[in-house]
């Protein structure tokens, strides 16, 4: 059994890499994950962020999103489509840009603390 020096997965969660080695590809596409790390050989199988990816980009562009919404309607006095567009525009462009990392960093962050799934005591 081959041993790997431990990685950060905050490291490899953000560059879409191995949550074992830091070295082969996580991902195949967008989001569709790889069956296993070229690298390593560790098996993706079990690997499921869920949606904890989602929720937090529901949170955050959320925020952010209302408060450009505020800031064009209120302060730069847009008409309110314009406002409703921009922060539209913006919510999807945080969405596209940070799901990818986001569900990289989780299945890295599940991998590192060994989570598994729930289980009752019998």
């Amino acid at each position: 059994m081959t041993t790997h020096p431990p990685v950060s997965p905050y490291t490899v969660g953000l560059a879409g890499k191995c949550p074992r080695c830091g070295k082969g590809a996580l991902f195949k596409g967008y989001l569709g994950l790889q069956d296993k790390c070229s690298v390593c050989g560790l098996d993706f199988a079990k690997a499921d962020s869920g949606d904890g990816p989602a929720v937090f980009l529901i949170f955050i562009g959320g925020f952010i999103a209302v408060a450009v919404a505020f800031l064009a309607r209120f302060t730069w006095h847009a008409p309110i489509w314009l406002a409703l567009l921009l922060s539209a525009g913006l919510t999807v462009a945080i969405v596209l840009a940070l799901l990818r990392p986001f569900k990289a960093t989780l299945i890295a962050l599940q991998y590192a603390h060994k989570a598994e799934e729930g289980r009752l005591e019998e």
